[in-house]
């Protein structure tokens, strides 16, 4: 058994000051250490898919200290390794966007845990192995640290994927928690009112440009959502201060919560679709909580899974603006109007992220073109741009 003072120490010693997850009681004394020390930053997300597309977002500022990397860990119990498979089987080992995972080993065979786990604790190891996910058993010992995050490291450095520790029961000695409340969590505002302007829709193509307008390319990261919404970015201008999700749908907000939390001298900017907000619907909460003023959530709404043949949403009957006032959201527009863009870029003293949703015809070029460049390569043309390597 070892402290939770000499693992995290060893790993702020690597770069690793970043931290998000869903609680496990065998992660408590790691939790509850991280959330007292101010100079460490600990997100906690609504599920462990959030959390490995946040820590992918701290990999893709990538700017650390001194000649020390920033690193971020993924926290969660392994029943959570269903909601993480997206974003780590087509966002992290896609991009090559690497991260430490801490995997707790609820349902070890051998060990009495309760019935929930009797699968998943057996096939733990299979799962990680199937995803191409390197894994070790979490140290015990206070020696076993400093090796077991250097074979991390040094794995995450040469692949630019993640690694895992795989924690067993009793790994950890308790360590009592003093602190109150969450870090970094703005409180005590009262909800954005919703501001609504009536006008005609548009086209994606027609909002996407207007974004463009509004996003030079020297402050601002653009990221785009899965489907006909990156590819029409792309088609209209490929610029180096965007990235195109191809998959992990849902995933761009967090995403770009850990990317605006971890470089702050950046605007970053989630260009989210209805189909894929509604996937995740739970990630509105946390960039309420935690979501900066350099923060910018743009959903365009048309209603229709239209990259998979138009398929309708229940997006007409959900009012997202609504929903991102009650969950904290520094400013909340709705509209069928373009100019609720310019409203959303211009506003000032927002202190917090802001929101819109821009409700948007369906229609799509009929010669859309796919990204000739790779998802590897976009990442790493935008890491070259600010300055994330």
């Amino acid at each position: 058994m070892i402290e939770a003072a000499q693992f995290v120490e060893a790993a702020r010693e690597r770069g690793f000051d970043w931290y998000a997850g869903v609680p496990c009681s065998f992660l408590t004394p790691f939790i509850n250490y991280v959330l007292q020390d101010e100079s460490l930053h600990y997100v906690s997300a609504a599920n462990e898919g959030d959390a490995v597309a946040l820590i992918a977002g701290v990999a893709l500022g990538g700017a650390g200290f001194g000649e020390v990397k920033r690193r971020g860990i993924a926290m969660m119990q392994n029943s959570g390794l269903g909601n993480a498979v997206s974003p780590l089987t087509s966002l992290t080992w896609t991009f090559r966007l690497p991260q430490l995972l801490i995997v707790t080993w609820r349902g070890q065979p051998g060990v009495p845990d309760e019935p929930q786990h009797a699968l998943m604790g057996p096939i733990t190891p299979q799962m990680l192995e199937t995803m191409e996910i390197p894994w070790e058993l979490f140290p015990t010992e206070a020696d076993q640290i400093g090796p077991a995050l250097d074979r991390a490291t040094e794995y995450m450095d040469s692949t630019g994927r993640p690694y895992a520790l795989v924690m067993r029961k009793g790994s950890v000695a308790p360590y009592e928690l003093k602190k109150t409340g969450l870090s970094g969590v703005r409180a005590g505002d009262k909800p954005a009112q919703v501001a609504r302007f009536d006008g005609e829709r548009v086209t994606r193509h027609d909002a996407l440009e207007k974004v463009i307008a509004h996003t030079p390319k020297d402050s601002t990261v653009v990221l785009a959502s899965t489907g006909f919404c990156g590819r029409e970015l792309y088609a209209i201008d490929d610029r180096e201060n965007q990235l195109y999700l191809v998959g992990s749908m849902g995933c761009v907000t967090p995403m770009a919560l850990g990317l605006a939390l971890s470089r702050p001298d950046l605007r970053v900017v989630a260009l989210d679709g209805d189909g894929a907000a509604l996937m995740r619907m739970g990630v509105f909460a946390t960039l309420g909580a935690y979501g900066p003023s350099n923060l910018v959530h743009l959903l365009l709404d048309n209603g229709a899974h239209e990259s998979t043949g138009g398929q309708a949403t229940v997006s007409r009957g959900i009012d997202f603006a609504s929903i991102a006032s009650a969950c904290g959201y520094a400013l909340a527009l709705d509209g069928d109007d373009i100019g609720v863009i310019d409203r959303l870029f211009d506003a000032k003293d927002v202190n917090g992220a802001r929101f819109a949703r821009l409700s948007i015809r369906t229609g799509t070029p009929g010669d859309l073109p796919r990204p000739k460049i790779t998802p590897e390569d976009v990442r790493a043309r935008l890491q070259q741009h600010i300055g994330g390597r």
